[in-house]
């Protein structure tokens, strides 16, 4: 839709044929384009083996050029994206997906991308969940046979990009993280939990090089776009006498150089096009506008590579860049026009812009809005320039020696640090992230409300009770006091005994200490800190005397920074058995730094608060309980609670099931529960034995909407429903309230079902 402006007379807002012609031929471009990409992929060898792989066909030789930098995935996985030179001895030109394990995978992690190998690999087809813009997916064993090595550019920009992570080896984690992502786009280094803070403040442009940065580079080499061309253009080229045509090849050979030292992701490209195409303008004595600009390189790159079209960085990046160029500018003179200073007016009107084009496509994927994002893109950008100019530097410097590069590396951490801090503060806030409906609905509903409040500006700008009191709902919204949002939602019921939040994919439960009291003990973290964060805000929880967490899977211990923010929490239990070790040892550091103990569960464990009293069931302290896998060491629990009787299974499977199953005469109360935490989410893996004698009233399953893995299972959700159990689940309802005493039971969900 961009491409359109390319044949717009701004001088004149009329629909002029050559319009109408333009329009058709990039139509049918694009569609020609898109044949021959979708044939690419899906005509020829490698696509036809990898169809058969799936039926047992064996390893065949390959000859690849490396397209882009291996990757670490999680539990040792190793990808890279790739070309396929010949397969088999065919010849051909398909791209495919590098995967590698273990040694093999450490061998690929060492390569550069245009480094030509040959391996032997078994093909089969991308599938869903598999990229679709590869022919097949390739799984590897063994080094890779090199061919021929990389190319002297992207040896040059391996060592640069090897000497800033040297360079920032002596930095804190959060700041060695992000330096890399923000200068080079090396990531490798980011924790999830600082990803999640940044991803919630709308920050995450900043966490991965994008068009920005070249922007800041081009500004420092050409001056302020406007002036280019004037008598008082600024920058380094101006100041060193460079002509008009030196600043712009000088320009196109700076711009290149940043695509391949910050590899070809999607933004970096879309930056790369249009900076090369206003560097043109510049070189020409053309006046290029920057809409213009930005219409051709989308154009233009999508021509080359359609898939383009389907990405979903790419498409951020355009549109972001789009709201800078169109109404930014509109906006910024509104302010002025209102009294505001200059430099605030354009640095507001740049980020609601932006967050203005770019939020319906956000809500597309993540179905939530961000409250913080305005001000925290406005305050980011005071961090931004110099994190990257002095991370630039560093990189620089690197070739010199590790002192210089590493001196100013520290430099650049300070600004760094300040990103961090900001992206932790503004994630941190109970109402950073509002939930919105998802899909095409809630994208079309998001741009009326935009519209909407476009529309109501100047009303708004005029009266200053409007904006008092718009800043005062912002204020309410962020805060979310709990008293208010009970008011408000009715959420959480009074006298609740135990909560199941809705954290996605995962568990995260709360047993309340007593009816009003800030104390619970919480049941296991789940995979986001800030969905367990805003559940125990929601909940008016600011004391954990216990955090238990049943086993080390990411999708119970991940939220652990999520419990640990602004509470006191007395101390952290885990189960005995510390797998897999790198999730157990995050734990263990989230647990120093906070200051709180880490300690093993006793089974047969007892423990009270207030009214509420729990025993540990399992594991049991036998010898062979740890060598079930990590899945069969979960801690489960009985807990009893004015009278109500809940039994906690963790995600334990069939083995460790049977063998509490075998146990139960020496615990009479867990027959006839009133209330189960199913077991795995609700998987098929259930003990039918072991649930026929639990026979709970109520079932609760906490579980993620569309997961991949098909919880809760069909044959689970039949088998409590024959024992005659109420069964709720949190993909469907949201958070999860169980109330009532003795006999009597009652269950809430957050979302009124």
């Amino acid at each position: 839709a961009l491409a359109v402006s390319l044949c717009l007379d701004r001088r004149q807002l009329r629909f002029p044929a050559h319009l109408v012609v333009a329009v058709v031929l990039a139509a049918a471009a694009a569609a020609f384009a898109a044949t021959l990409a979708v044939d690419e992929v899906r005509g020829g060898p490698v696509a036809r083996l990898a169809s058969h792989g799936d039926r047992g066909s064996g390893p065949v030789p390959v000859e690849l050029t490396l397209a882009r930098d291996p990757q670490q995935r999680e539990g040792g996985l190793v990808t890279v994206r790739a070309e396929a030179l010949a397969v088999a001895g065919e010849r051909t030109r398909a791209p495919v997906l590098v995967t590698a394990r273990g040694e093999s995978g450490r061998a690929w992690l060492a390569l550069l991308p245009s480094t030509k190998v040959r391996t032997a690999a078994r093909l089969r087809p991308p599938g869903d969940t598999g990229p679709e813009d590869v022919a097949a997916v390739l799984a590897v064993r063994g080094a890779p046979e090199l061919l021929a090595p990389p190319s002297l550019p992207q040896r040059l920009a391996g060592r640069l990009r090897a000497g800033l992570r040297r360079a920032v080896a002596g930095l804190g984690p959060d700041e060695r993280a992000l330096l890399p992502g923000l200068v080079v786009g090396d990531t490798a280094a980011m924790t999830p939990e600082l990803e999640e803070a940044f991803q919630a403040t709308d920050l995450a442009h900043v966490t991965a090089v994008s068009g920005a940065n070249l922007s800041i580079v081009l500004v420092l080499l050409v001056g302020a776009a406007a002036r280019a061309r004037s008598p008082e253009r600024g920058g380094i080229a101006a100041r060193t006498g460079l002509t008009l045509r030196g600043t712009a090849l000088a320009g196109a050979g700076l711009t290149v150089a940043f695509v391949v030292l910050c590899r070809p992701d999607p933004s970096v490209l879309r930056a790369g096009a249009t900076g090369l195409i206003m560097l043109l303008g510049l070189a020409t004595g053309r006046r290029t506008a920057p809409l213009t600009a930005l219409a051709a390189a989308t154009l233009i790159l999508v021509l080359a590579d359609p898939w383009l079209a389907r990405s979903f960085g790419f498409a951020l990046s355009a549109l972001a860049t789009g709201g800078l160029v169109t109404l930014g500018p509109r906006w910024a003179e509104a302010l002025q026009a209102r009294g505001w200073p200059h430099r605030l007016a354009e640095g507001v009107a740049a980020a609601a812009a932006a967050q203005a084009c770019v939020g319906p496509l956000l809500v597309l994927r993540l179905a939530k809005v961000s409250l913080v994002a305005i001000p925290c893109n406005l305050l980011a950008e005071v961090a931004v320039a110099p994190a990257t100019l002095l991370g630039f530097a560093a990189l620089a410097a690197a070739p010199l020696g590790t002192g210089p590069a590493a001196f100013l590396a520290w430099l650049a951490s300070w600004p760094c640090a300040g990103l961090i801090a900001l992206a932790r503060f503004g994630a941190g806030m109970p109402g950073a992230e509002l939930d919105w409906a998802g899909g095409w609905s809630g994208a079309a509903l998001l741009v009326l409300v935009i519209a909407a409040l476009a529309a109501s500006s100047r009303f708004l700008l005029r009266s200053r009770a409007a904006l008092a009191m718009g800043a005062l709902a912002l204020l309410l919204a962020l805060l979310r006091p709990a008293p208010l949002t009970r008011l408000a939602t009715g959420w959480p019921p009074p006298d609740w005994r135990l909560v199941a939040c809705d954290v996605g994919q995962g568990d995260a439960l709360v047993l309340a200490a007593g009816p009003g009291s800030d104390a619970a003990v919480v049941v296991d973290a789940g995979p986001d800190p800030h969905a367990v964060d805003h559940c125990l805000h929601e909940l008016g929880i600011d004391r954990v005397p216990l955090l238990l967490l049943t086993h080390d899977h990411a999708d119970h211990v991940e939220g652990v920074p999520g419990v640990l923010h602004d509470r006191q929490v007395g101390a952290v239990e885990t189960t005995t058995a510390d797998d897999p070790p790198a999730e157990y040892a995050r734990v263990r550091r989230w647990a120093a730094a906070a200051g709180v103990p880490l300690r093993h569960v006793v089974p047969g464990e007892r423990g009270a608060l207030g009214d509420l009293h729990w025993q540990v069931l399992w594991p049991d302290g036998s010898p062979d309980a740890a060598g079930l896998g990590p899945n069969n060491a979960s801690i489960s629990l009985l807990v009893t609670v004015a009278g109500l009787r809940l039994a906690l299974l963790g995600d334990l499977e069939p083995p460790a099931q049977q063998r509490l199953l075998a146990a139960l005469p020496n615990c009479p109360e867990l027959y006839g529960v009133d209330v189960l935490k199913v077991a795995h989410h609700g998987s098929a893996r259930q003990d039918a034995d072991l649930l026929r004698a639990l026979r709970p009233r109520l079932a609760l399953v906490s579980v993620g909407s569309g997961n991949p893995y098909g919880h809760p299972a069909p044959a689970a959700l039949r088998g409590l429903a024959s024992l005659g159990a109420v069964v709720v689940r949190t993909d469907q309802d949201g958070a999860i309230a169980v109330l009532g005493q003795g006999r009597r039971l009652a269950v809430a969900t957050q979302r009124g079902r």
